[in-house]
């Protein structure tokens, strides 16, 4: 994912982020035949459950940024290990009930950033308070964290398949 200031590509903002995470649980709902060996991409390591996770937090992360300038505070820095880090439960298998909550906590916060979205006018979303991107851009720049469910990928349990 990259640091630039994202460009937005005409779709609306919250359409960005509800696509993203439809995107998201559609590659999840291969995952259930994940063999339990991470993936290596880009130097990093990657699996079921972190995808879910670091698409969750980067969802939260970027909330409580935008409310906190919606509020005129100066938004609280994260404390994320991000992707650099692959905890222990990061490498569980990954079940049907897993993915039935990934589901609903990728939905609910897809749902979440739908309503506040649509609720800004379009001056809102492209003057946005204090520093740091626009929520147009932030919207776009969210649309990336596709980037950790591409890494674990759509996977099969057919046996000529591969990865």
């Amino acid at each position: 994912m990259s640091d630039e200031s994202p460009i937005p590509d005409g779709r609306e903002p919250a359409q960005v982020v509800t696509a993203m995470t439809e995107h998201v649980l559609r590659l999840a709902a291969t995952w259930t035949a994940w063999d339990g060996r991470p993936l290596a991409v880009d130097g990093r390591v990657y699996a079921p459950h972190k995808a879910i996770r670091r698409v969750a937090d980067h969802l939260v992360d970027h909330l409580a940024e935008m409310e906190a300038r919606l509020a005129g505070h100066e938004p609280v820095p994260d404390h994320w290990h991000a992707s650099a880090s692959t905890t222990p439960a990061d490498l569980a298998p990954f079940t049907e009930q897993d993915l039935d909550e990934a589901r609903s906590r990728l939905t609910r916060l897809a749902r979440i950033w739908a309503d506040r979205l649509n609720a800004l006018s379009p001056d809102q979303l492209d003057r946005s308070p204090g520093n740091g991107w626009t929520f147009r851009q932030l919207a776009a720049h969210l649309d990336g964290s596709t980037y950790y469910a591409d890494a674990v990928g759509a996977l099969t349990t057919t046996p000529d398949s591969g990865r």
